[in-house]
């Protein structure tokens, strides 16, 4: 698959990367074809890319798609992308953060549509939480996105290696590695190694929980103190003697020596299950005795 890496000339300021943005540009073909292979593009696709930079994987996405929205937080490179890839009819480039930039009144009534994006170290996890955290009207249904190594094996992790990201990431979609991108793939180079990950969005989250906030919750006290054990980290992030958790884990199933790393999604559901049916027994008692 040919991978176009002479963008059109442009101004020096727009091309050189900014230090302050975390601008490092992707420019080995390799990679670009890694990431359109993964993104299973046809011609009906519409596109959100996210940090389009100087336009080397955004000449290949309005080849392959009906619609290329490209959000960058660079002015000036926002301002020179039509112009350096020919002014497709097809693209679309919005000057903004992708953490705050209003995707639904970009793409106008909901419409299916999928992400590519090479995420600033800095603002991934954000960005990541926003796009899986939206209305259901307007989830991405597939993202492809260039993260942290360490970032990208968080997301990927099985249980033994779970953090919170890898909970928060895997409710909502299926992650698979696609490859790993060395620093010297990118101008500037940075001092970190990148990968590749593909996340197929689930059509429902991966467990049944009557209130997502609520079990957020319980799995970000599991993650209060992620090297203690689980017992003891639940009791320090829901700030409640360890005593009043025993019941819990044991109608979990969940053995309280045990780490947060190590629980499945399915067994966080659990533990929500039993702690919204102790909260709701107490809430009776307290009827009751009113």
């Amino acid at each position: 698959m040919p991978t176009a890496l002479t963008p059109a000339p442009a101004s020096p300021q727009a091309a050189k990367p900014r230090k302050a943005l975390g601008q490092h540009f992707l420019g080995d073909g390799r990679i670009l074809n890694r990431i359109l292979a993964a993104a299973d593009l046809t011609p009906q696709d519409v596109v959100l890319e996210i940090g389009p930079g100087r336009g080397v994987l955004t000449r290949q996405l309005v080849r392959r798609a009906a619609r290329v929205i490209a959000v960058e937080l660079d002015a000036a490179l926002a301002a020179s992308l039509p112009a350096r890839l020919g002014h497709p009819s097809n693209l679309e480039v919005v000057a903004a953060d992708a953490r705050t930039v209003d995707i639904a009144a970009r793409l106008g009534a909901p419409t299916p549509y999928k992400v590519i994006a090479n995420l600033p170290y800095y603002a991934a996890n954000p960005i990541l939480r926003r796009l899986l955290e939206m209305d259901a009207a307007y989830r991405p249904q597939l993202m492809t996105v260039m993260v942290q190594r360490e970032v990208a094996a968080s997301i990927t992790a099985l249980p033994g290696k779970m953090s919170l990201l890898s909970v928060a990431v895997q409710y909502y979609a299926i992650p698979e590695l696609i490859c790993a991108v060395p620093p010297s793939a990118f101008r500037p180079p940075p001092k970190v190694a990148s990968a590749v990950v593909r996340l197929d969005l689930r059509p429902q989250p991966a467990v049944a929980v009557a209130d997502t906030a609520a079990f957020f919750a319980l799995v970000r006290a599991g993650f209060a103190a992620p090297r203690k054990q689980l017992r003891n980290s639940l009791s320090h992030g829901l700030n409640r003697p360890g005593p009043c958790l025993d019941p819990l884990l044991a109608a979990a199933n969940i053995d309280g020596r045990r780490r947060a790393e190590t629980l499945s999604l399915e067994e966080w559901a659990a533990l929500y299950a039993a702690a919204a049916a102790a909260a709701g027994a107490l809430g009776e008692r307290s009827a009751e005795r009113a």
